[in-house]
């Protein structure tokens, strides 16, 4: 399986939030997210980045098929659920760029997509002028029941890309996971690397 990558902003980006939602349902559905979405929502919270003059999208293709996905755009342009994390910080909501979502199928991991989704994104938070790159995970007990024994946290491949833990700088996000009835608070903690 071979991967290719492709870009798209401004109106672009319209013309792929379905795919981004249905492989956000897909990907997120398993842990850590555990998410148990549905299209409608999606299409809602993806709004930000078809409103967003500064946002980007990188499409990982497989063929003409779209496997995975990554978005980003300033930190002060997303949802304030995530930019509130910030305050009493030092760092100006506006000098943040912010990556949000890297969604890829699970067949086509392991062949770059994570670095080329991170390069693109990272480059655009340095066209814009942004002096920093920043995203966040959602935090889940070592000893959850839906954890899967194989399970390798993402952390080395962040410190390797130069990315830090912001301690106490936590988001909390609310969706329903697959095991549960309603919505539920989650965490999600940042990470932060100079651009």
């Amino acid at each position: 399986m071979s991967l290719t990558f492709r870009t798209l902003t401004g109106a672009d980006i319209a013309a792929a939030l379905d795919d981004l939602a249905r492989l956000r349902i897909a990907v997120f559905r398993d842990w850590p997210y555990l998410y148990d979405g549905d299209l409608e929502y999606e299409r809602r919270y993806l709004e930000t980045y078809r409103d967003s003059a500064d946002a980007i999208l990188v499409a990982a293709f497989d063929g003409d098929r779209i496997v995975g996905m990554a978005t980003g755009t300033r930190m002060k342009d997303h949802d304030e659920d995530f930019a509130a994390a910030f305050a009493g910080t030092d760092y100006p909501l506006d000098q943040i760029f912010y990556c949000a979502e890297s969604v890829l199928m699970p067949d086509y991991r392991g062949q770059g997509a994570g670095h080329a989704f991170f390069d693109a994104r990272e480059g655009q938070g340095r066209a814009l002028g942004c002096r920093f790159a920043a995203f966040c995970g959602v935090v889940r007990p070592d000893g959850h029941p839906l954890r899967p024994a194989h399970y390798r946290p993402l952390d080395a491949f962040w410190q390797k890309r130069g990315y830090r833990k912001l301690e106490g700088v936590i988001a909390h996000f609310r969706w329903k996971d697959i095991d549960q009835t309603g919505e539920t608070d989650h965490p999600l903690q940042f990470w932060i690397k100079p651009l």
